[in-house]
Formats: C-alpha cells, structure tokens, sequence
C-alpha cells in the first residue's frame, strides 16, 4: 500500500519534473532572474551589517525597506528633452530625495526593470525565432515609454542616456553610450536561455545586443566571458574550472586559490568591490 504524498512532497515533485522540462540555458536565466529578486532589497547597501540588521542572512524573497540606509538617489537627477525621454514618468517625483528605496514600489520576488527588459528579450527572440536587433530596439523603446509597463523607481544610468540621445533625434541604433556597469550583461543569460549555449553564433549576437546601449570594451569583454563560461557549463564541466579557463584575463588561478580560504564576506567587498563597475 503507497503512502499517500505531503502536500510538500507534491510540490517538491512538481518542482523536479518542471526543472527537467526546461532547457539548461532557461534555468540559466530562472537563475538569474531568482537572485535579481532576492538580492533587490539590498541593492546599494555597501555596509554589509545594514543587511544583516534590516534582513538577517539574505536566503528569500524580502520586499524592500520603507527607507534605504546608504541611498544616493538624491543625488541623481534625469531631466527629458521630451516625451521620447520621459522614461521615469511618474517615478521622477522620488528622485532627488533622500532616503529612497530604489525599488520601493516592488513586492517580495519581483524583478527590477533590467531583468524585466531581460525577459522581454527572452520573449521576444523566443517568438521570431531569432535574434533582431531592429526588433529588439523598438520593443524595448516602446517598453520604456509605455506608462504602467513596470512599477520600478530606478532606471540605470543606460538608459538615461540612451533615451537623452534617442529624445534629442538620434537614431535608436546610434543611442548607445560607453558605460562600465554590470547592468550591460543582464541581457546575455536571456539570450543564451533563448537562442542555447552552442548556437553557433551566440558570441557575435551577444556582443551586437550588448554594444546596443554598453559601448565600451570592457564590458563586451565581459559579456563574451559570460557566454563562453555558460557554454562551458552547460556541456558539463565543473563551474569553478569553467571560470578559471575563460576568465584569466580578470582574475589569475593563483588569486582565487588564495581567496578560497577566505569567508565570502570577506573576499566581496574587501578583495572584490561590491559596486557594480566592471574593472
């Protein structure tokens, strides 16, 4: 006679079979979009005993603070030439002032507005069976200007000159900026979810959406890193070998062997910087 299954065991199987169902490169994204929604709470919090107080060890879902310890958003101002720039709409009011949360408005396991535009992406090469850079542009265009399509108070310093540069007549594809932030390689695992690992030119697509809006080399340099250490993952190697084959030329085998005996919290933020510059 079978004992009858928990209801946590049902989910527990339910779970299992719908992770063997998806594709590596989609739970390379779930991935992703999993620690975006976990780490958003602390998005800027530099002083790591403010997240120990306001969230204890950070392994769930938290909505945001009402306030954010170390905020500088006040500090920021985005003005558009026009209604082609007006990305932050009825955000605009919070920016300036101290103590704001940059993702206030946003519930426990919500994405910020980068990997919402990384599903976006997903959907979009996923529906016309290739990547278009054309395509991508005008959905994300529309996206951006299309009010109540995210309830996110932040939007990276991108796309702030992106849509300066768009407002003031340029062509959306002569929009890009050189910037240096990690929010250039959001787009790279919902590509790689959406096109595989191994598709035969998955290093050039990526580099051509990235150069989109991040023209600058080292964070090209970055994205092609990202893709090669995914494509080496997803034919079954070892991730820390994968990592210490394709990105020697950001870290020597002999720093990570020497940080190994390191505690994390150590090693991010005192070795490694915790801001979101790509050295």
């Amino acid at each position: 006679m079978n004992t009858p299954q928990s209801d946590e065991e049902k989910r527990q199987h339910v779970d299992i079979e719908t992770l063997s169902a998806v594709s590596f490169g989609q739970q390379i994204l779930l991935g992703a979009l999993v620690a975006d929604s976990i780490a958003m709470p602390v998005h800027w919090y530099y002083n790591q005993s403010a997240i120990e107080r306001d969230f204890g060890i950070l392994d769930s879902y938290h909505s945001p603070r009402k306030t954010h310890p170390d905020s500088i958003l006040w500090r920021s101002e985005y003005k558009p030439l026009n209604a082609d720039g007006d990305i932050l709409r009825e955000q605009s009011q919070y920016w300036g002032k101290r103590g704001v949360h940059y993702h206030q408005f946003l519930a426990a396991g919500e994405n910020t507005l980068n990997s919402l535009l990384a599903i976006e992406l997903f959907e979009l090469v996923r529906r016309l069976g290739h990547y278009d850079s054309i395509r991508w542009l005008d959905h994300y265009i529309n996206f951006m200007l299309t009010p109540q399509k995210h309830n996110d108070t932040y939007a990276e310093e991108y796309h702030r000159h992106f849509f300066t540069n768009y407002a003031s007549g340029r062509k959306a594809v002569n929009c890009g900026v050189r910037d240096i932030h990690i929010g250039g390689l959001v787009g790279v695992p919902a590509l790689v979810a959406a096109l595989g690992p191994r598709h035969p030119d998955i290093r050039e697509i990526v580099q051509s959406h990235v150069s989109l809006t991040h023209k600058d080399n080292d964070v090209l340099a970055a994205a092609d890193v990202l893709v090669r250490i995914l494509a080496g993952v997803s034919l079954g190697a070892p991730l820390q070998e994968v990592i210490l084959d394709e990105a020697s030329q950001w870290v020597s085998k002999a720093k990570i062997a020497r940080w190994e005996d390191y505690p994390d919290r150590v090693v991010v933020g005192g070795m490694l910087s915790s801001a979101c510059y790509i050295p």
